[in-house]
């Protein structure tokens, strides 16, 4: 296991550490560019899923950008958005990009409260003008699990990538400046966002709670994610879901079930875990998927 120690906000990832993150995405540093930017965020969403499964496997993992990097370099994990975008944001500032971090907040259709906010890390780049958007600046999300599959520019419109659409929104008088509205199959309704610029330990507090606290939806069951160009991947618990192309869903049985779908569909090996870990896993999975069951059993249905 990679030592996960807290380091300072201004510390700067080292030259090993970026070519180990690099070869995790099968790319090489180049110089910055638009078609560089879509390169680095397709292949990191493609590579390196999105997972909590560190938090039921009893890990403890800092949100230091520096401990991300080294960990995507040696396992290919990254863990939540925090983890995702903070690692992607020095890694993008190592090579030259003008990289903004913001406190965001993912929410459901009535819109972030107060509280949302911080519950999620946002990247902007700047300084990267095209004829289709000639601010330059683009929004970069490799953290929403579900979502983005390439950056986005950060102007009001809606956006399509493979099977989804997606709409950027300016928002005023409200807890943010943008908001992204996902599209309707995907994990959450929208995340919104504030345009002046954060560091590391504006989420700190969020982190905690997201990761340690029993009201946190996190510490009940485990996600992980993956978005390709045709569609994602969600292992929820027991449930394997595939949205977008060739669409399905798959219940797990066996524990073995489990390890194969890590490895085979997100690329997650657990060597180190051992099998008493892993028994704990399954076992409380299974009891999740229980409790899960009763609670949809007990709910009165919608009025027609």
């Amino acid at each position: 296991m990679i030592a996960d120690q807290p380091m300072p906000n201004e510390s700067r990832p080292d030259a090993a550490s970026i070519k180990a993150h690099l070869a995790r995405l099968g790319l090489e540093a180049e110089p910055p560019s638009v078609e560089a930017l879509g390169r680095l965020h397709r292949a990191h969403v493609e590579h390196i899923p999105w997972e909590t499964l560190w938090i039921h496997l009893g890990e403890r993992w800092s949100i230091d950008p520096l401990a991300s990097i080294a960990r995507i370099g040696a396992l290919g994990r990254a863990g939540y958005c925090f983890h995702h975008n903070g690692a992607l944001g020095a890694l993008l500032r190592f090579l030259g990009y003008h990289v903004g971090f913001h406190v965001g907040g993912v929410h459901g259709p009535g819109g972030p409260t107060a509280a949302d906010m911080g519950n999620h890390l946002v990247l902007t780049v700047h300084d990267l003008p095209t004829g289709a958007n000639p601010d330059g600046v683009w929004h970069v999300d490799a953290g929403l699990g579900d979502a983005l599959h390439e950056p986005l520019p950060l102007r009001p419109a809606t956006y399509t990538q493979g099977p989804f659409r997606f709409r950027i929104e300016r928002t005023s008088g409200g807890a943010g400046d943008w908001t992204l509205i996902n599209d309707p199959s995907g994990g959450f309704h929208g995340m919104t966002w504030r345009s002046e610029t954060a560091v590391m330990r504006d989420f700190a507090a969020h982190h905690r709670f997201l990761s340690t606290s029993p009201e946190s939806g996190f510490t009940r069951v485990f996600t992980v994610q993956r978005r390709d160009a045709a569609g994602a991947d969600t292992l929820r618990g027991r449930i394997l879901r595939r949205t977008g192309e060739n669409a399905s869903e798959t219940l797990l049985n066996h524990r073995q079930d489990l390890v194969d779908v890590l490895f085979d569909v997100f690329g997650i090996d657990l060597p180190e875990t051992g099998r008493d870990r892993l028994d704990a896993l399954w076992t409380r999975t299974l009891r999740a998927h229980e409790s899960w069951l009763t609670s949809q059993a007990s709910t009165p249905p919608a009025a027609s």
